[in-house]
């Protein structure tokens, strides 16, 4: 998909490795044996592609091959015998690294500027490219098959029919697993060590055939993975990443955008594949979450019907933006669970109350995505239809949720006070995640923006009551011509 309009290109000469400055990043994040092991990576990418067996085309996407070669070892315990003890390799978080000043790093001499002999002057390739520790794949999950409610009126109908006209198909998923794929073998030519993961709504069970692609990079295979600052380290690794894209992709990727936000993203758009992705570092939570969605999304079929038409009414009404002070999908997502959790016959209960050996934070990332093949379906007496838990979803947050003392908490399945930190004083909307408790509503910030919402709520509640109709608050035409 990336790589094959280069693969012939030569790689850098000695003389432009010297002056290659791209690496220059804050001695607080990465070691000076590290800082000279991503230089060689990035200096090394073309390289690794010219001499690899495996052509990396679009319908190929077999993982890459890894090396345990006996001599990768002794080349990486002899070069660190030879480095001062401030250059061996530290972890990212160690309490003995000691700072450097980046200027010394960089230009170093020619002996020393390899973590290994250059590969440029050595005759056998491929198995020091690929000394790259292996790493466990989770396998590509296709949706599972539930049967559909039945829609016994006009407005059940409705909401079935905008649900089969915009899920996500399998063919949107694997288009963006593909890309996924690809991506992380591009990327482990700079981090050897690191995998992508796809998650948010293309995963969870709720994506819409318009629905990004989120990815999240992980920096360090399990049980090493640091919590990066996401102001520091996180945008130094995506400044690499987004240069990358910029200068080795740029035949594949379009518009490669370096967002500062408060976690910030890279955004671009696959040309193959015509997907817009998003691409994140180490927020480990949101692989948690995507899994724990997904078990949700399935263990009831009324579950993702409601989630997806609740997503398109708040589109519409332009309450469905996170980056305009109004409710993320993912906020809108728990509120809906937290509804059919709370009604008088529940729809759905708090799988981590029943089920926490499937969703604790201590579960190794290779392995979440065991969890929702372990939980059965849970069956309800609740026998309401689709129309009418969209009148009740209206009515609860319109009339009968107290926004000013009360969280909704999906994981404890009910209304919990909200707690007396900083991060919850001053916020119009509580909405805990289930895995690491912040507010996933904060967002939410302005009581303009507040009372928009809650208007909202409140005017479809009374429109879509007197008339039955889904037209009434959801164009369903315009709705589905967006897929």
């Amino acid at each position: 998909m990336f790589p094959n309009s280069i693969l012939g290109r030569p790689p850098f000469t000695p003389n432009q490795q010297q002056h290659n400055n791209f690496f220059a990043l804050s001695p607080a994040l990465y070691s000076h044996q590290q800082l000279i092991d991503a230089q060689f990576n990035f200096q090394n990418a073309d390289l690794s592609r010219a001499v690899s067996l495996q052509q990396l085309t679009y319908g190929n996407v077999s993982p890459i091959q890894t090396s345990t070669s006996p001599l990768c070892e002794k080349m990486r315990l002899s070069d660190e015998k030879n480095l001062p003890l401030d250059g061996k390799r530290q972890r990212f978080h160690s309490p003995h690294q000691e700072p450097t000043v980046v200027n010394q790093i960089v230009p170093l001499s020619g002996e020393r500027r390899y973590s290994m002999p250059p590969l440029f002057h050595t005759p056998y390739v491929p198995d020091i490219v690929r000394c790259v520790p292996p790493f466990r794949e989770i396998p590509f999950l296709e949706p599972r098959e539930i049967p559909l409610p039945e829609a016994k009126d006009k407005l059940s109908q409705q909401i079935l029919e905008l649900f089969e006209t915009c899920q996500q198909q399998i063919s949107d998923l694997k288009k963006k697993e593909l890309c996924r794929t690809q991506l992380q073998r591009e990327i482990q030519l700079l981090f050897p060590q690191s995998r992508l993961f796809l998650v948010g709504s293309s995963l969870n069970g709720f994506g819409t055939r318009s629905s990004d692609g989120d990815l999240c990079l992980v920096v360090k295979e399990e049980p090493c993975f640091f919590q990066v600052n996401q102001k520091t380290e996180a945008r130094h690794i995506l400044t690499l990443v987004h240069k990358h894209f910029c200068t080795r992709l740029s035949g594949y990727i379009e518009r490669p955008q370096l967002i500062r936000a408060k976690v910030p993203i890279v955004k671009f758009r696959d040309k193959v594949s015509c997907v817009e992705l998003e691409l994140n570092v180490n927020n480990i939570v949101g692989i948690r979450n995507t899994f724990l969605l997904r078990t949700y999304a399935y263990l009831e079929n009324r579950v993702r019907p409601l989630v997806l038409v609740i997503k398109k009414w708040a589109s519409h009404h332009e309450i469905n933006d996170a980056s305009r002070g109004t409710l993320s999908s993912y906020s809108l997502v728990l509120m809906v669970l937290h509804y059919l959790q709370t009604l008088p016959e529940p729809i759905l209960p708090s799988l981590q109350k029943i089920y926490p050996e499937c969703f604790s934070p201590a579960i190794q990332l290779h392995l979440v995505h065991q969890a929702p093949c372990n939980v059965p379906p849970y069956l309800s007496k609740n026998e309401s239809s689709l129309g009418d838990l969209l009148l009740g979803f209206l009515k609860y947050y319109a009339t009968e949720f107290d926004w000013n003392s009360q969280m909704i908490s999906v994981r404890e399945a009910k209304a919990i006070p909200r707690p007396d930190g900083i991060e919850w004083r001053n916020k119009y909307i509580c909405v805990e995640e289930p895995f690491d408790g912040t507010n996933t509503a904060r967002a939410v910030h302005e009581k303009q923006k507040f009372d928009m919402i809650k208007d909202q709520f409140l005017k479809s509640w009374h429109r879509l009551k007197n008339k039955r109709d889904l037209n009434s608050i959801l164009p369903l035409r315009a709705a589905i011509l967006k897929r």
